[in-house]
């Protein structure tokens, strides 16, 4: 079964608002057509950002500016033809129809079962090439399936959903994590299988279930916060994996104002409310092109952090890293730094593996190469306009100072930090090497002493663990400083014999130039009684309380009027206390060497 005549009738599709006209459509059907969808948009950015050179002896292929553009260098637009389009959406479903028998399969509720879904992906994967660069741009679409028989990982998420689709299962659905696609299929969407790669290898696990990885608690599969998609959040998948990227350094303009256009229509309908990921694109493209009228970007980025929130258990990592790239690209970097702090926060209750290596690079980048040039030409700026004068000078020499003598900054630095740590203790995968303690002693050190003694740091123990778990109370004591010592709650704080007449010294101490009675009435008044303490003093700074161990050991170092590097460095580097804590005791019948399983550092 082809086209529907309603949906002919709005080809041919000129500039973007023909594009546009045609999602809107389809979005009002309630059902629409996912392979219709992908290949016009596969279309566009291919002669738009794969091949821009005009073609001459293609036949249906013609370019018209776009209207309202500068005539001087106006902006051209492929019209998409009725006729190719028809062609390629017919190539698509009767290859899938032709390949699968759905009378073969059992639908127990005519719900799909898993040996369908299977050979669905089977075919999708069956038909493409067998050598081809996996991460290569602008092969998510069934344009380039179609055409080329390349696809990427989501891609093939999406062809297999598409698939499923034309054969009528209209129970199977995308599931979208911040790095990786299945499905989800049967009653409610309780069934889940995998049906692509992921990463660098081509493991097939197609098929299987993904509960291994929510049970792990690794990034990959959000710990079960994953995106469950409806048809229009298939439709919002599709349209922010859009490419405008020409080459490294060049966007196509057109394709950004296509995908703005479209997730804005998306955006008024409802059908991002429950997709961050979705909006923090759509907050990106209206920084760089702002349309009249909408919502600032900083509004839609509080959105989908509400909406992560909200529907997601505050499990995903990418809202915050949009919005402190928001607030890096406006030098605001107090807020920068808060929101990389609350991202790593999050990260903290994640366990890393080695499939989580895109968010590991992502935390690389930030605290190596991002967070150290950020408050170098900070401190760059302070310093340069020291030497000029102005009111614009001195208003930038007032903003890199305010940064770098805020407590506030540096407590966001110091919260980053122990996220990173935390996500390490307990994952099987080492995260943190001596490339992050040298730029990690780099940002410490911009910071005065005095700024960095302003911030109040308590540490929390861990969690009691099993009775068997000896070692964690050994590690506990070891880990203990002279005259910071923490009493247990059946274990009562030492306390100084009294001598007689001791307490009245000291109270005679402490109100000079008073008589007898007048002593006592001070020291009732100005004294409180051991028996009901006041409570202490609020610290003057912000508060910060590690959970990591490392960080925890580094409390006094931080602190201090000297950074000592090689100290921070050491502690920095250790292997995670916790990954021994957690270590149980081999049974009496093991007798394999627990020294020998130690982590391998990575380089």
């Amino acid at each position: 079964m082809g086209l529907k005549s309603a949906q002919k009738k709005l080809f041919p599709l000129r500039g973007i608002e023909g594009v546009v006209r045609l999602f809107e459509a389809e979005l009002q059907r309630g059902e629409p057509d996912l392979a219709l969808l992908s290949l016009v948009l596969g279309f566009v950015e291919h002669f738009l950002a794969v091949n821009r050179v005009v073609p001459v002896n293609v036949p249906g292929v013609r370019f018209e500016p776009l209207p309202g553009c500068d005539p001087a260098g106006p902006s051209c637009f492929p019209a998409v033809e009725l006729g190719l389009i028809a062609a390629l959406h017919e190539r698509f479903t009767s290859q899938i129809r032709g390949a699968v028998d759905l009378a073969a399969y059992r639908r127990p509720a005519e719900a799909s079962s898993r040996e369908l879904v299977k050979k669905v992906s089977d075919v999708i994967w069956n038909s493409l090439s067998r050598s081809y660069h996996k991460d290569r741009a602008h092969i998510q679409s069934l344009f380039s399936l179609i055409t080329g028989t390349k696809l990427d990982s989501s891609g093939v998420a999406f062809a297999v959903v598409a698939a499923c689709q034309a054969l009528g299962l209209r129970d199977v659905h995308l599931a979208l994590s911040e790095d990786h696609a299945w499905v989800i299929f049967g009653k409610n969407g309780e069934e889940t299988a995998e049906v692509t790669w992921h990463g660098k290898g081509n493991e097939d696990r197609r098929g299987q279930t993904v509960s291994a990885g929510v049970t792990e608690r690794s990034w990959l599969y959000l710990k079960g916060s994953y995106l469950k998609c409806s048809r229009n959040m298939e439709v919002a998948f599709m349209v922010c994996s859009i490419n405008p990227s020409i080459d490294l350094h060049t966007d196509s303009t057109e394709l950004l104002q296509l995908q703005q256009k479209l997730l804005w229509l998306l955006y008024d309908r409802g059908d991002l409310e429950k997709y961050p990921m979705a909006l923090g694109s759509l907050a990106d493209l209206e920084d760089l092109d702002p349309i009249p009228g909408r919502a600032s970007p900083l509004s839609i980025l509080e959105k989908a952090i509400h909406s992560a929130k909200q529907f997601y258990n505050n499990e995903h990592i990418y809202p915050y890293m949009f919005l402190a790239g928001y607030h890096y690209r406006h030098g605001e970097v107090r807020d920068a730094l808060g929101a990389w702090a609350e991202a790593a926060m999050v990260m903290q209750d994640y366990n890393y593996f080695r499939e989580d290596e895109e968010i590991y690079k992502e935390f690389f980048d930030v605290a190596n190469d991002v967070i150290p040039t950020l408050l170098k030409e900070t401190a760059s700026t302070a310093e340069s306009t020291e030497e000029r004068t102005g009111a614009q000078d001195s208003q930038l020499q007032s903003a890199a100072l305010s940064a770098l003598q805020d407590p506030e900054c540096f407590a966001h630095l110091l919260r980053f930090y122990d996220g990173i740590c935390k996500w390490e203790e307990g994952s099987p995968t080492p995260v943190l090497h001596v490339g992050w303690a040298t730029y990690l002693v780099q940002s410490l050190s911009r910071f005065d002493g005095q700024v960095r003694q302003k911030v109040s740091i308590i540490t929390k123990e861990a969690d009691p663990q099993d009775d068997d778990d000896q070692s964690s109370e050994d590690l506990r004591e070891g880990r203990r400083r002279g005259p910071r010592r923490e009493s247990k709650p059946e274990e009562p704080p030492l306390a100084l014999p009294k001598k007689p007449g001791s307490e009245p010294l000291q109270r005679r101490r402490s109100v000079p130039g008073l008589r007898g009675s007048e002593r006592e009435g001070a020291s009732q008044a100005g004294s409180p009684s051991p028996a009901s303490p006041l409570p202490p003093p609020a610290p003057p700074g912000p508060v910060v309380s590690f959970h990591s161990e490392k960080m925890k050991g580094m409390k006094e170092l931080l602190a201090a009027v000297k950074i000592n590097s090689s100290a921070i460095k050491l502690q920095l580097t250790a292997q995670s206390q916790v990954q021994m804590k957690r270590q149980k005791p081999a049974p009496s019948g093991d007798y394999t060497l627990s020294f020998m399983k130690r982590q391998r550092k990575s380089l």
